[in-house]
C-alpha cells in the first residue's frame, strides 16, 4: 500500500508541480533577463534580472535559476541541489521551504543544498 509520500514525494504529481515550476520560471526569466540566458548545472540561468524579481542571491524555481550576477561554480551546486528539491516535493516545495523558516542557517532545504556553496558561511 502506498503512503501519502509515496504519492508526493518523487513520484509524478511532483514531477508535474516541477514541470509547471519551471514554465513559471522560464517565463518570469525571458520577461526579466537583460544578461545572458544559458544553461548550468542542469539549470537554465538567467541573469540580468533586476534584484526585487528574484530572492537573496537568487532564486530556483523549478529547473531555472533567476539572478542579477550570482553564477560562480559553488554557488551553481547549490541551485542544483535546489533543482532536486523541487522535482522531490514539486508545488509543495515553496510551502516545506517557507515552513524551514527564513534564516537559511536554520533551514533544512539551504542546510542541505550547502550553506558554504551557497554563500550563507
Amino acid at each position: 500500500m502506498k503512503t501519502l509520500e509515496d504519492l508526493l514525494f518523487d513520484s509524478p504529481i511532483s514531477r508535474l508541480g516541477y514541470f509547471y515550476a519551471t514554465a513559471v520560471g522560464l517565463v518570469w526569466g525571458f520577461i526579466w533577463s537583460t544578461g545572458p540566458i544559458e544553461r548550468r548545472a542542469g539549470l537554465f540561468v538567467f541573469r540580468g534580472l533586476p534584484a526585487w524579481s528574484f530572492g537573496r542571491g537568487g532564486s530556483c524555481v523549478g529547473g531555472c535559476y533567476l539572478t542579477g550576477q550570482n553564477v560562480s561554480d559553488d554557488v551553481m551546486e547549490h541551485e542544483a541541489v535546489h533543482k532536486r528539491q523541487w522535482q522531490r516535493y514539486g508545488m509543495l516545495f515553496p510551502l516545506l521551504y517557507l515552513a524551514a523558516g527564513r534564516n537559511p542557517l536554520k533551514n533544512r532545504y539551504e542546510i542541505e543544498a550547502g550553506l558554504e556553496k551557497g554563500g550563507y558561511l
